[in-house]
């Protein structure tokens, strides 16, 4: 595993994978649910939108983890960070979309909440897809040996 200072390719699959999901602790255990992200690079901050009737512990987000995957082309990544739950109409308004509406009515429903998680470190698995993992995968079974499955690096956010 490597050490890497750059975050830039941690980011690149948090925004092309988007979907998570995203674990935290309400106190006794730790909780996952499916959650899709908006990573802003710049602010150093993946933000989601929540619903307040089902998430009546804003401290429960204190310590996150965003696991997030794609099993096509094989990358992982992995987002521990901190989380603060705030209501800001605004941005609200600006990470809204037409898919929301399957879980309110519009951006101005009261229940709304921002989830910003500030990220403090991460890992990520960069493979090469499905295909030629596969391949190297018997290749080493075949030749007793162990695959080059890709990058896989731990970096400080």
């Amino acid at each position: 595993m490597a050490e890497d200072n750059n975050p830039e390719r941690v980011w690149d699959l948090i925004e092309k994978i988007r979907f998570c999901m995203l674990a935290t602790n309400d106190g006794k255990d730790i909780r996952s649910r499916p959650m899709t992200a908006h990573a802003e690079r710049g602010e150093n901050a993946v933000y989601f939108l929540l619903d307040l009737k089902d998430h009546k512990n804003p401290e429960a987000f204190g310590n996150s983890c965003m696991a997030f995957a794609d099993t096509g082309d094989m990358d992982y990544v992995s987002v521990s960070g901190v989380g603060e739950v705030y209501d800001d109409r605004a941005r609200i308004e600006e990470l809204w979309s037409a898919a929301y509406k399957a879980f309110w009515d519009g951006p101005d429903d009261p229940d709304i909440r921002v989830l910003k998680i500030t990220p403090k470190d991460a890992q990520y698995w960069d493979g090469a897809g499905k295909l030629v993992t596969f391949a190297k995968m018997l290749t080493a079974a075949v030749s007793n040996t162990k695959p080059d499955l890709g990058d896989h690096g731990k970096v400080s956010m």
